[in-house]
């Protein structure tokens, strides 16, 4: 059984609108902020500068966020994010949102390994083994 990276994630009223209801738009950085903790949590930089002052990162080439139901000011939302898909260079998370036993939203992230700096541009690169081996096991 494949493991479910679970956090939570306070709604701040500079997040909300006049009627108290999270913008939509918050829940794409609560999307992004889920995988970062758990970028975090494997030990994993999503920033990895090298010698050569280089950089191999992860920018993003989709995202998609469904929403079910409204989150409000204080809500505490169970934030869940999963491994839909490991690929040569991407990785596409799946994040589920939940207020108790309501799903709020659910969304996912599709990522690309890269490495730019230096003279040359971006460029999509495989993942790295380390990577790799820490994230199979979200799939």
């Amino acid at each position: 059984m494949s493991e479910v990276f679970r956090t939570t994630r306070r709604v701040e009223f500079c997040e909300t609108d006049m009627a108290g209801i999270a913008h939509f738009a918050n829940f794409y950085i609560y999307m992004e902020q889920a995988e970062h903790e758990l970028f975090r949590t494997l030990g994993l930089e999503l920033i990895n500068r090298q010698d050569d002052g280089t950089v191999i990162s992860w920018p993003r080439v989709s995202a998609s966020c469904s929403f079910n139901a409204p989150a409000r000011f204080e809500d505490v939302l169970d934030v869940s994010v999963f491994v839909k898909r490991i690929g040569v260079k991407s990785v596409t998370f799946g994040i589920e949102f939940h207020r108790g036993e309501t799903r709020i939203a659910h969304g996912q992230l599709k990522t690309v390994c890269c490495h730019f700096g230096g003279d040359e541009e971006m460029k999509s690169i495989k993942i790295p083994g380390e990577y790799r081996s820490q994230l199979e096991q979200y799939v």
